[in-house]
């Protein structure tokens, strides 16, 4: 395995402006406010040829009314996690700040991990404010590297520490074949809780506070020998009530986590309905065209209840008819009821997710539906579909050749996508189609 770094440090020191200096990208969400990080965010990352993973963790906080409020015991604990699975840790303080309590509380719990430590203050932006770096030495600290995480100042230097003091790791490539599993949904309906069931771990912090998933988290899992990706996301809400600016960079982040995963597990909160925001979050990922399962959690307070049941099922008959061939499915994230129906119809929508259908197939499908119901005449002129292709995967996406490709009718194409759905058994994924003139 690839050695494993760690950035720890109290709230708003800047690790993750640090995290995504040192990896080159813009993973994790910054911000002036303490706490945005709450959870571990891994990535790979390459520096003179050699690979490891780079880890950012939320504030170590052990102040009795901390800047992380009701998630300091949650993120502390996920803090302390990774400092154990770590090969190298970073101990970021904060310059401008200078030497606080929480500091030599952190160090302590690093001096008792047995674990190299590289120390670097950050918010030094220049060799004129390196006198800032002096008091840290009290700590007993051999050497201290003043950089600027947000400039750039002295992470070339820290990074050849880093490099010096990096074990040697058994390089491995990426795996293909990873299914991504993005779990989106409404603040609070249970996204966090359902992957620390279903990985057996507590691996993310959760909370009853709406909102405590801020980043786009990455898992993986392997379940009897096929591995997944579970993306953890931010809560969507609607527009109007995106008040925080944090709050707007988190939910860019979870629809973007739509865009990049293979299926989209949109989660429902059974005892409370079908929202309007639900609607909207199953039509973004169907725009998108993932792969879909609507998965109702909290199933455990229905039991017993049939007039929620009743309701339950009218509010998605009412509001979800548009995405009617998503499978779904009754799951509680407490209990872990039905978790392992998650994983079979996660696997059913990828078979079909990733089905290529041979061309005489297709045409003959093609054939079929045409004669059962021809292409109505526009103009007093016939419409003539010819033949039809395979052109991807992931979704199935087709192109048709016709003689008057921009004269079909949306409601022709519709019914096309139905018949080819049901045809060649694509019933459970979205489908894409093309009009072409050959």
């Amino acid at each position: 395995m690839l050695p494993i770094v760690a950035i720890v440090g109290r709230p708003n020191v800047g690790k993750s402006t640090l995290f995504n200096r040192l990896s080159k990208r813009r993973d994790a969400l910054v911000d002036d406010i303490p706490g945005v990080t709450r959870d571990r965010l891994y990535v790979p990352v390459r520096w003179d040829d050699r690979d490891f993973v780079l880890v950012d963790t939320g504030g170590f906080d052990t102040a009795d009314e901390g800047a992380l409020g009701p998630f300091a015991d949650g993120v502390k604990k996920q803090v302390e996690a990774a400092i154990d699975e770590a090969d190298l840790i970073i101990l970021l303080f904060d310059g401008r700040t200078g030497l606080v309590p929480g500091d030599q509380d952190l160090l302590t719990v690093l001096r008792r991990s047995n674990k190299s430590v590289v120390y670097a203050v950050n918010k030094i932006d220049g060799p004129k404010h390196e006198p800032l770096t002096l008091d840290f030495y009290s700590l007993g600290i051999e050497k201290v590297f003043p950089i600027s995480a947000a400039h750039g100042y002295g992470i070339g230097d820290l990074i050849e520490q880093i490099m010096a003091e990096l074990p040697t790791g058994e390089e491995i490539g990426e795996e293909e074949g990873h299914i991504r599993v993005a779990i989106v949904g409404r603040p609070n309906v249970g996204k966090s809780s359902l992957i620390n069931k279903i990985i057996g771990s507590d691996r993310l912090v959760v909370s009853e506070t709406p909102g405590t998933t801020r980043d786009s988290v990455d898992i993986l899992f392997e379940r009897e020998g096929r591995c997944y990706q579970f993306i953890d996301t931010a809560g969507i809400r609607r527009r109007g009530r995106v008040r925080e600016k944090i709050e707007k960079f988190s939910i860019i982040k979870a629809l973007k986590a739509i865009g990049r995963c293979h299926i989209c597990v949109i989660l429902f909160d059974a005892s409370a309905g079908v929202y309007e925001q639900d609607v909207r979050i199953c039509g973004y990922a169907l725009e998108r065209g993932c792969g879909m399962i609507k998965a109702f959690n909290k199933w455990d307070l229905l039991k017993g209840n049939p007039d929620l049941l009743n309701s339950l099922e009218v509010s998605i008959e009412r509001h979800l008819d548009f995405v009617a061939f998503v499978p779904v499915i009754r799951i509680s994230a407490l209990t872990g009821e039905r978790i392992g129906k998650l994983f079979q119809a996660i696997d059913a929508v990828w078979t079909q997710y990733n089905t290529r259908v041979p061309t005489p197939l297709l045409n003959r499908a093609l054939e079929d539906v045409v004669r059962k119901t021809p292409p109505p005449s526009v103009g007093g002129k016939n419409l003539k579909l010819f033949y039809a292709t395979q052109i991807s995967v992931q979704p199935p996406t087709f192109v048709i050749f016709a003689n008057r490709p921009d004269s079909i009718r949306t409601s022709y194409k519709r019914y096309l996508i139905n018949q080819f759905k049901a045809n060649l058994k694509l019933d459970l994924i979205p489908i894409k189609m093309h009009f072409r003139g050959r």
